[in-house]
């Protein structure tokens, strides 16, 4: 019962996060993750465009072509796949203050700023962002390989849906977390609050994944080469809707770091600290 109420709570956060951000016009924030969303897809684009497919003719050659294709796979999975934790991470010190940003309006509490404890802040939330990512790897992997063992088409099969459930419990773990370093848990005490509100971190996760995981073709948007081959019209509305598809993966960090501090304090309240 307790998981599917703070579901709800997490899942209504963000329809308040949208009313807060735009009474306070911090809709400018969405800018820097577009940015950077912007150079980890072009990375991960072309690395997989750079992938070779060469002949092999004895064990060692296969040997080290699988090495070779292991390494590559797994930084395109890392890159592509894997892209929402980098942004997470990459973002540290931009949510960290948006989210002690939110609190102050929230609640008025306020934190003097200094850098000392700014690098603490973003430390800790790369920690918990690297942790939760190789959890999440760790769960896929496993899924991954029973599914191919058991079914033809691996992504197919009704275990490997259990991914998407473990992915939206990280990702929301890993917004929840600035808030409880905030309220001076170590990260044992933050993983014990996060396992006892997991109703939470899945609706915080769920909904994040779902924008930042929007279909976007930025080679729609940054290349004239669809306007040749489709008519006017079509390459226009082509590139109209996949801008509006990038706005929406990039306002996900925002979106879900405010929604984030916004449901703790309906949980906790945080001013009571």
């Amino acid at each position: 019962m307790r998981f599917f109420k703070n579901l709800l709570i997490g899942l209504r956060a963000y329809f308040k996060a949208i009313r807060f951000i735009r009474e306070h016009k911090l809709y400018w924030y969405i800018l820097i993750p577009a940015v950077l969303m912007l150079g980890i897809y072009k990375i991960g684009e072309h690395i997989q465009q750079k992938a070779v497919h060469v002949e092999v003719t004895n064990m060692n050659e296969i040997i080290w072509f699988l090495i070779h294709m292991m390494i590559e796979i797994s930084i395109a999975l890392l890159l592509m796949n894997f892209a929402k934790y980098l942004v997470v991470i990459l973002l540290s010190p931009l949510l960290a203050h948006l989210s002690e940003k939110t609190e102050r309006i929230l609640t008025g509490n306020t934190y003097p700023f200094n850098f000392q404890q700014l690098f603490h802040d973003v430390r800790r939330g790369i920690r918990i962002a690297v942790r939760n990512l190789i959890w999440q790897y760790f769960f896929f992997l496993i899924i991954f390989l029973v599914s191919a063992i058991g079914w033809k088409e691996p992504e197919k099969a009704p275990v490997f849906y259990l991914i998407y459930a473990i992915a939206f419990y990280y990702y929301g773990f890993s917004f929840i977390d600035y808030v409880n370093e905030r309220r001076k848990l170590n990260m044992d005490e933050s993983i014990h609050f996060v396992r006892q509100n997991r109703g939470l971190a899945v609706a915080i996760g769920m909904i994040y994944s779902i924008l930042i995981l929007m279909p976007v073709d930025l080679s729609v948007i940054f290349s004239f080469s669809s306007f040749k081959n489709e008519s006017f019209l079509v390459g226009i509305g082509g590139f109209f809707l996949h801008l509006l598809l990038w706005i929406f993966a990039a306002t996900a960090p925002i979106l879900a770091i405010v929604s984030a501090t916004i449901a703790m304090n309906d949980i906790v309240d945080l001013k009571k600290r």
